[in-house]
């Protein structure tokens, strides 16, 4: 079976030696994905606009991949404060409602920068 890796080009994918997304087949899985602009910087507002952008992010990768929002079928959502609830289903919803992909939602001590609440990763199948 043929694989493609595709990149953002963030220093955290060379540093660290992993890809945005990797293609198998029909099915695509984007890997741990952050609320990082353009320039690398993390996004202020709180929980609910970092799972935004993170998801702002894993639908580029997706569509770079040749997949979409729609073809994902497994969300993994790490957060900082599972107390904020409201602004992840909020964010998850505004993306997948239509969707309704097999979620699951932990609670994690910390992520890799102390700034970042959120990280998510996400397998597409293809179906089309």
């Amino acid at each position: 079976m043929e694989r493609t890796n595709y990149s953002s080009d963030t220093d955290w994918e060379e540093n660290v030696g992993y890809s945005r997304a990797v293609r198998t087949g029909d099915t695509v899985r984007v890997a741990g994905t952050t609320a990082t602009d353009e320039d690398g910087d993390i996004v202020d507002g709180g929980m609910y606009s970092q799972c935004r952008k993170t998801l702002e992010n894993i639908e580029d990768a997706l569509e770079n991949s040749g997949s979409g929002i729609e073809d994902v079928v497994r969300t993994r959502i790490y957060v900082t404060d599972v107390d904020e609830l409201e602004g992840i289903a909020e964010a998850h919803s505004e993306f997948f409602d239509d969707v309704r992909p097999a979620t699951t939602l932990v609670e994690v001590a910390r992520l890799a920068d102390h700034d970042m609440m959120v990280e998510i990763d996400v397998t597409a199948v293809d179906t089309s």
